[in-house]
Formats: C-alpha cells, sequence, structure tokens
C-alpha cells in the first residue's frame, strides 16, 4: 500500500488492532482484509460468494478508492462488531425518557457511534412538574447532564466522543439555547443547532413576530420578534461557531418515510437526518483516484468511478445485516428503512487534477453533474439490490411506493460527510470542502500532523517554481497569497479556504445538496475579520438555494484541530 506518514500515524493510534499492552498486532492490509471479511460474510444470507465480494470489498479499499465510516474500520471483526457511524436518539418529558437516552448513548458512544438529540419536547425551565409541584429545569440544563456523562464515557470508549443538541426555533427556551457557547467550557462535547422552520424565516423576512409554543401542553407562551432572534443566533455563531441551523421543515420535505416518522434530529455534523432511533452506515469514494490524463487533457473516469459506486453500495447495505447493533430499537429502525450514505472525499483534488477553481462557475457546474451521476448510479444500484434482495422493509407507504418511481433496497443512498480522519488515511482533501490551507498542522489524538499540499509540490515541481525559499514562506503563511513568483493561474487553482466567499462556500454546498438524498456537511469558513452580517447573508443565501443547514466558522473564534503554521502550541 502507498499510504503517507500521517496516515500510518493515524492508522496506528486509532483504527489497527492493538493486543492487551497496547502494541499494535496488525497491519493496514489486514485492517482492510479484516473489516472486507466481515462485511462480505452478509452476502451468505443471499446465496452469494463472500470470498468473491470480500476481494472486490478489499481491492476497493486497499488502493484507497473508498473507506467506511470509522466505526466499521475500528470494529469489523471484533466483538463489538458496531459499524454505522449515525445514530438518533429521542429525548421525551418525562426523567424515565431523559436518563434511558441517557443509557442508550453511553452504550452508542463506547461503540464509536455519534449520537443527536432533539431536545424540543422538554417543558421550558420554571415550567410546573405537576408530579411534583417543582418547576422544570429545562432542556439546556439537561444537555449539561450528557455532556459531563459523554466527557467520562469518551475516556474507555472507540473514539471522541461526539453528540448533536438540536432546540426547535419555537421552543420557549431558545435563546438560552443560542447563547450557551458564549460561556467558555459550555458544552464542549456537542455541537449544537437550532431547527428553523419555515413559518420563523417568514416571519424574519418580513420583519414580525413569531410564536414560541410550550410543547407539554403546545400552549402559545408568548410571541418575539423573529429578527430578536436570528440576531442572537448570527452573534453566537460569529463569536463561537456554535449554533449551526438546520431547516427542519426542508428536512422533513425529503423524509423518504414520513409514514415511519418526523425528523427531528440529524448526526454530530448535520449531514445525515435521522428518525428516532434511527442509524446510518456511510462510506466515501476517493474522487482524485478518478481523473485520467489524456491526449487532450484530465478527464473524469466515470466508467471506473460507477463500478466502484456499485460495490459501495452493496458494501454499506451489507454492512447492515452484519451490524451488532447496540440496542434492539435501533436494530429494528435501521433495518427497515435500511438508510446508507455513500458520499464523496476528494473534491477539491479533482478540481485542482482537473484544472479548475474551486470557486468558479465551472467547477459548480461541475459539482451539479458529477453529483447527479453520483446519486442516480448510487440509486440504480440500490434498485438492482432490491430485485436481488427485496426492498426495505418500510417501503409500502415511503415516497418510493407509487408509480413508475424506482423500488430500492435503501431509503437512502448518498450522504456527504466531513472524512476528517478518513481523508488522512486517503492522503486526499476531505468532503467537499476547499484546501483549507496549502501547509498547516492538524491536531489528532493529541499529536501534531504537519500537512503540506501534494499536488502544489508537484505543479511547482513541473512549472519550475519551486524553491526551499518558497516552502519555507508557505510555511509560515500557509497561503499562496502575497508570495511573488507563483502564476497567477495557479494560485487562483489553489485558494483556500478563507480565501473564497462566504457565497461560493454555499454556491458550493448547494450543488452539491441538489442531488443528496440526505444532507452535506460543509463548513462556511469565513477569514477572522468577516462582519456579522456575512454570518447573516449566509444564512440566507443557504435557505434560498436549498440547503437543509449551515455550519459557521469564523477563523480563530475557537480552538480547533486545523490550525495554519505557525500557531500551534
Amino acid at each position: 500500500m502507498e499510504l503517507s506518514d500521517n496516515a500510518i500515524t493515524v492508522l496506528r493510534k486509532r483504527y489497527l488492532l492493538k493486543d492487551a499492552s497496547g502494541n499494535v498486532t496488525e497491519t493496514p492490509e489486514e485492517m482492510f482484509m479484516r473489516v472486507a471479511r466481515n462485511i462480505a460474510r452478509a452476502e451468505e444470507y443471499y446465496y452469494s460468494d463472500p470470498d468473491f465480494w470480500a476481494d472486490k470489498y478489499y481491492n476497493l479499499m486497499v488502493n484507497l478508492k473508498f473507506l467506511p465510516n470509522s466505526p466499521a474500520l475500528m470494529n469489523a471483526g471484533k466483538s463489538i462488531g458496531q459499524l454505522a457511524a449515525c445514530f438518533v436518539l429521542p429525548v421525551e418529558d418525562s426523567m424515565d425518557s431523559i436518563f434511558g437516552t441517557l443509557k442508550n448513548a453511553a452504550l452508542i458512544l463506547q461503540s464509536g457511534g455519534g449520537t443527536g438529540f432533539s431536545f424540543s419536547r422538554l417543558r421550558p425551565k420554571s415550567d410546573i412538574v405537576r408530579s411534583t409541584g417543582g418547576m422544570a429545569s429545562g432542556p439546556v440544563s439537561f444537555m449539561k447532564v450528557f455532556n459531563t456523562a459523554t466527557e467520562v464515557i469518551k475516556q474507555g470508549g472507540a473514539r471522541r466522543g461526539a453528540n448533536m443538541g438540536i432546540l426547535r426555533v419555537d421552543h420557549p427556551d431558545i435563546l438560552d439555547f443560542i447563547r450557551i457557547k458564549r460561556r467558555a467550557g459550555e458544552l464542549q462535547n456537542f455541537n449544537i443547532s437550532v431547527a428553523v422552520t419555515d413559518a420563523f424565516m417568514e416571519a424574519l423576512c418580513r420583519d414580525g413576530d413569531y410564536e414560541l409554543m410550550n410543547p407539554r401542553d403546545k400552549s402559545v407562551s408568548k410571541k418575539i420578534r423573529a429578527k430578536e432572534v436570528f440576531d442572537e443566533i448570527v452573534e453566537s455563531a460569529w463569536e463561537t461557531g456554535d449554533p449551526g441551523v438546520i431547516f427542519i421543515d426542508v428536512i422533513n420535505r425529503a423524509n423518504p418515510t414520513p409514514h415511519v416518522g418526523v425528523i427531528e434530529s440529524t448526526n454530530p455534523c448535520g449531514e445525515q437526518p435521522l428518525l428516532p432511533y434511527e442509524a446510518c452506515v456511510l462510506g466515501s469514494i476517493n474522487l482524485g483516484k478518478y481523473v485520467l490524463r489524456e491526449g487532450k487533457g484530465p478527464v473524469i473516469d466515470y466508467k471506473a468511478l460507477a463500478e466502484d459506486i456499485n460495490t459501495a453500495v452493496r458494501f454499506l447495505d451489507d454492512a447492515i445485516d452484519v451490524n451488532k447493533y447496540p440496542l434492539p430499537a435501533v436494530e429494528k429502525m435501521h433495518k427497515g428503512n435500511r438508510k446508507i450514505g455513500l458520499g464523496i472525499m476528494g473534491w477539491a483534488d479533482m478540481l485542482i487534477l482537473l484544472g479548475i477553481p474551486y470557486n468558479s462557475k465551472r467547477a459548480f457546474s461541475l459539482a451539479e453533474t458529477l453529483m447527479k451521476f453520483f446519486r442516480d448510479t448510487a440509486r440504480n444500484s440500490s434498485v438492482a439490490l432490491a430485485k436481488e434482495r427485496g426492498v426495505f422493509p418500510n417501503f409500502h407507504g415511503s415516497i418510493y411506493d407509487a408509480p413508475d418511481m424506482p423500488m430500492p433496497r435503501n431509503a437512502t443512498t448518498t450522504t456527504i460527510a466531513p472524512t476528517g480522519t478518513l481523508s488522512i488515511i486517503a492522503d486526499c482533501s476531505s468532503g467537499i470542502e476547499p484546501l483549507f490551507a496549502i501547509a498547516y498542522k492538524r491536531v489528532i489524538m493529541d499529536t501534531v500532523l504537519t500537512e503540506f499540499n501534494r499536488y502544489f509540490l508537484q505543479c511547482a515541481k513541473e512549472l519550475s517554481f519551486y524553491s526551499d525559499a518558497l516552502i519555507s514562506d508557505i510555511n509560515q503563511r500557509g497561503t499562496l497569497r502575497g508570495i511573488k513568483g507563483i502564476p497567477p493561474k495557479i494560485k487562483k487553482l489553489f485558494r483556500t479556504a478563507h480565501e473564497i466567499s462566504y457565497s461560493d462556500h454555499v454556491g458550493m454546498q448547494a450543488s452539491f445538496q441538489k442531488f443528496t438524498d440526505n444532507a452535506v456537511s460543509k463548513t462556511i469558513n469565513l477569514p477572522a475579520n468577516s462582519k456579522k452580517e456575512d454570518v447573516a447573508k449566509a444564512y440566507f443565501l443557504a435557505y434560498e438555494k436549498g440547503c437543509k443547514g449551515v455550519t459557521i466558522f469564523r477563523y480563530g473564534t475557537r480552538k480547533g484541530t486545523l490550525v495554519r503554521f505557525p500557531d500551534v502550541d
């Protein structure tokens, strides 16, 4: 295998099997074979040849063309056997439900999964508790309990505990929720998002009021000016990066099984809306592997891409059958809808190899063309599997249960995930993000990894502007901006996240969302000197363009895992 030094470091720290003393006991190739054989066991259920498919799956992974989500790499073939990355658990308005959900979340987090919760059903603070005559403490207080528990659980878990906490914009405690992360140290194990409704957006556009509803009895708590709440969202996002926003009515209009339930929450990074007790297995295809150099210039190898999409869809469907679920209720829901989320990574790499700047009309157009091909191919693969294995059990009553509609094996097939550590293993750009920087350092499990874009190095050498002084300068700056001697065309091709406008960030997300079943994880990166008005405009633009959610991060607002040279502790 051709693995980068950083890939080997990450694999040894997080993925490869270890003995009781913590010593690594398998090679990367053995890890991929372990995963391939475990997933291919499902083929026995359908009277197919597991050895044939194990070889197919192994070759796809060992060539770094496709990688499944982290829990599959960590847990496949082990006694724990939990393969899904994304879970959503319900939180009802009772102590039994709240702490029952906390117990269930502990089991999921310990197995490497990420959990999402909507706290919108909990009565607001100071509301009456008739059984005791006391006063309710409200959803934010219970989120703090979940956060503290996660801090303990993650010490013995497979990877860092991750939660999504969501509150509807019409909950009476919405302002407390929006402001919570302005206080240092609060809810560090949570991403938080406001579930924004169409009614709120309509009130905001006409600068009107909207109603806050007590979830206990659906009574109107009070009316409040939409702009007051929106300004608080903008302030907190500008200051801390939280909360994000999910457009909950947009999400539910795309719910493939409305007869089964209403979607209230997503996984921790927002790309996977799920019903209560639902799970999803994810995987990503590395687009940089599908650019061919031909006589007339580089082209996308759509034939090879289609073949590997077919194999990856089968892999993810097999993963559902061999998965060892942490809860019976999750197994029932996941096997009922059989949601999978096949996505992409290496989008920025593909654009560079094709010679297309990230924030160009050609890039937006290609994003739509490519993702439509990707979605259609994945959906056709699922339809072919349904002919072989049957449709998902909750098919009747779903959006597909209509004349002339396809009959798929899976209620959803496509999702675009952030692919943080997976992209390190594959040595590619993450998800659909632009390059974060040409040179930077990344912190993974307290280890600092140095990154320098290999495509830029190759380009500099081929065009004869490479020098040690140039590399030293880029190491200090992180980007090409302000450096002399680099052709303008190359500077445009290697623009980084903070050199791209919020409107182009949103535009790229919307281009992919148009042809993605689930949602798209994409950070709207803003430079440190961005104004609050930029945040507000990004929210409006994302809603207008049909995004299912949006996350905004202004550089430097909080310490993260990605830092430019030389700003490392």
